[in-house]
């Protein structure tokens, strides 16, 4: 007689199974270049890590007290990876616990935006974790159960349907239009307001996202960027 089939089960990490450790300060340095403090870098549990004998920054990713993923980010060659032990865990927003019990939240489309967020004084916000799609779907929103690409959304629910006013702040190219769409359709457009990035000066481009901002316009700036969101347009 044939066993029952045995469930894959997905392996707990922690910050030591990871071989997590504290900032170092040559990537403290690179975060102060991009504005953003070791007092925001401490809250949001932002550690290091060393692959292939290079320092690496480790976005934890948590749910309650609970590390459920981390994303590995080479800040001098910008390569990204997910940690290979969770990489079929749970997937969720980046800093969800900020949104646990807010009435209005924001999403941005990276964590340094995330981060950003916090050094103008929003704790509400939310990153998506992988980014943006290259284009607008013209099919209707897929079921829960089908909808994988945007699965972080569909297990962060439970915060997610609580809020009232929902500020998509993607960055400001073509994929981040996307993703605010796509974003918008599933969180229903009628609860939703879209940043518009400032212009730079003397030029008639906008900024690209929030880190961008904050970098070369300040808090202040980033600040009024969001509170000046405007609903999100219903054909």
């Amino acid at each position: 007689v044939s066993a029952d089939p045995i469930a894959k089960v997905e392996e707990k990490v922690t910050v030591e199974s990871l071989d997590l450790k504290p900032l170092c300060d040559e990537v403290k340095e690179y975060f102060a270049g991009r504005s953003i403090s070791e007092k925001t870098l401490e809250r949001n549990r932002v550690m290091q890590k060393i692959i292939g004998g290079e320092i690496v920054i480790a976005y934890t990713y948590w749910e309650r007290e609970e590390l459920v993923t981390c994303k590995y980010r080479w800040y001098l060659t910008r390569k990204f990876s997910q940690e290979r032990k969770t990489r079929a865990a749970r997937r969720i927003l980046y800093g969800v616990n900020d949104i646990e019990q807010a009435s209005e939240i924001i999403i941005v489309e990276g964590e340094p935006d995330k981060l950003a967020m916090e050094e103008a004084g929003f704790l509400n916000c939310v990153s998506v974790p992988d980014g943006a799609p290259d284009s607008v779907s013209s099919k209707p929103v897929p079921p829960e159960s089908k909808d994988k690409s945007f699965k972080y959304l569909w297990n962060c629910n439970d915060c997610l349907k609580k809020a009232s006013r929902i500020v998509i702040a993607t960055d400001g190219d073509v994929a981040g239009h996307c993703l605010a769409e796509e974003l918008a359709r599933r969180l229903r457009k009628e609860r939703c307001w879209r940043v518009k990035w400032p212009k730079k000066s003397d030029e008639d481009k906008h900024f690209k996202d929030a880190n961008e901002v904050l970098m070369y316009m300040g808090p202040h700036v980033l600040k009024e960027a969001v509170l000046n969101a405007e609903p999100y347009p219903i054909p």
